[in-house]
């Protein structure tokens, strides 16, 4: 969208949730927010006509609910018949590079949806892709989990098979390329950049820019379930997500040679170098979205305006209040919390608490936090959503995505006289979310009376 933008596009943004959504400060004037559910074809409506090109990014393969490939499916379909009245002169999708005849159901799903596109009566151009390489791809951040924490690895045989790493700046000026450009219409293209490589090369390659030593031990006994579990203990994932990406990581996924980079001008960047650039943005504080910010619990697809206001009737509270000598010392501790810095308290046991929700198959603390001082609504922190974040109000308002009889809130706020209210809310969900919160509530007092004292250094 940045790039369109700096192109001088106007650009039409669908997002499920307006909240979660925050464009830069240069798209005030260039864009069109419209919030859509593609699942939902009533709520298509207000697309204009008006449209040169649209681009198609909707991917589902993290969804924690459902066919994923089903829901691929008909999300395609209902937009074929959005963009069918508008007065498109293109479809721009990126897809995944589907050349072996064995396709994992990740792969087949993106050529099934390639297929429905195709059948738009609208000129397609596909762009094919391996793994992405960038600060906030899933593919980037597990090999860096994979890599930074583990000094040996005893690892399945798939990291034997070959891929074609591209950097996600080549992919952008690919996507921003190809538009309007006639002589890509109903065209599909492999987009991959210099380099051919095995996941286990990728992974020491890895090792080398960030200046580590690793071994690698591959064994042929480590079946797909228990990849499966690997990844997801490991790194970062979602299990469903790790699953799938095991599923994928059998197939080899090499692209076919084209011209399109000279065609459009693009030099190509080879996989070490991506990965410094990626490092940069990451040490900059630029990341710009990760797959992070996909959603764990389907309740929130409602969208997080319905969660903002913290119910009072039926709920259990723990709620605290201390004097602060500097307010914005305090919101400063505030914004900085969890990821590396932690939560001021008793942090042994918020990484307990992460540990056992992971092996209940939640995200755990595993997830961390995008930037270590700024936070967004809609942000992933740890096992937690930010619905709230105004530091004009003095409020920081999160919702827990981890597993639990019920659901939870936490919020800070900062009130005109000075004091730091700190509040957990729990409704629960039947008799198993009381005898829940009766049994955690000794840590409650324990590690919430700590950390807003922390969090006002009295």
């Amino acid at each position: 969208m940045p790039v369109l933008l700096q192109d001088g596009h106007d650009v039409i943004c669908c997002v499920r949730d307006r909240e979660r959504f925050q464009p830069p400060e240069l798209a005030s004037a260039g864009v069109q927010v419209l919030e859509v559910d593609f699942l939902k074809p009533e709520t298509l409506r207000a697309i204009p006509a008006d449209v040169d090109a649209a681009y198609y990014l909707i991917h589902s393969m993290a969804s924690p609910t459902g066919d994923f490939a089903q829901l691929e499916a008909k999300a395609a379909r209902h937009f074929v018949e959005t963009l069918r009245g508008t007065r498109a002169r293109q479809l721009i999708y990126l897809s995944g590079i589907v050349n072996q005849p064995q396709l994992s159901k990740h792969l087949r799903s993106r050529q099934q949806v390639e297929q429905i596109l195709a059948g738009a009566g609208i000129p397609l151009t596909t762009l094919r892709a391996g793994i992405i390489v960038g600060s906030g791809s899933a593919s980037f951040e597990i090999i860096r989990d994979l890599v930074e924490k583990l000094p040996i690895m005893v690892a399945p045989r798939w990291l034997h098979t070959r891929c074609q790493p591209i950097a996600i700046r080549n992919v952008v000026a690919f996507l921003a390329g190809v538009l309007l450009r006639p002589e890509t219409y109903d065209a599909s293209y492999d987009i991959g950049g210099p380099d051919i490589l095995s996941y286990k090369e990728m992974l020491l390659q890895f090792a080398q820019v960030r200046g580590l030593k690793r071994t690698i031990i591959v064994v042929p006994v480590m079946t797909p379930r228990l990849s499966s579990y690997w990844l997801y203990f490991v790194t970062a994932t979602s299990y469903p997500l790790a699953c799938h990406l095991v599923d994928s990581m059998k197939v080899e996924v090499v692209g076919a040679p084209n011209e399109l980079d000279s065609l459009l001008g693009i030099e190509l960047i080879p996989y070490k170098e991506a990965i410094g650039m990626a490092f940069d943005k990451i040490e900059q504080n630029e990341v710009v979205s990760s797959w992070k910010d996909a959603l764990a619990t389907p309740v929130l697809h409602k969208g997080l305006a319905q969660y903002i206001e913290v119910p009072v009737k039926g709920c259990f509270k723990d709620q605290r209040r201390i004097q602060v000598a500097d307010s914005e010392q305090t919101l400063d501790r505030i914004w900085a919390i969890g990821g590396q810095t932690g939560w001021y308290y008793g942090n042994w046991l918020w990484a307990l608490r992460g540990l056992m929700d992971q092996v209940v198959g939640g995200v755990g603390l595993r997830r961390g936090r995008r930037s270590p001082t700024r936070i967004k609504a809609g942000d992933a922190l740890d096992f937690w959503r930010v619905l709230l974040a105004s530091r004009s109000q003095k409020r920081l308002l999160l919702y827990a995505e981890m597993k639990l009889p019920g659901e939870a809130w936490l919020e800070f706020r900062l009130l005109p006289d000075n004091t730091l209210e700190q509040t957990a809310t729990f409704r629960p969900l039947g008799i198993w979310g009381r005898l829940y919160w009766y049994a955690v509530l000794p840590f409650h007092g324990y590690i919430f009376q700590g950390m807003i004292r922390q969090l006002a250094k009295v």
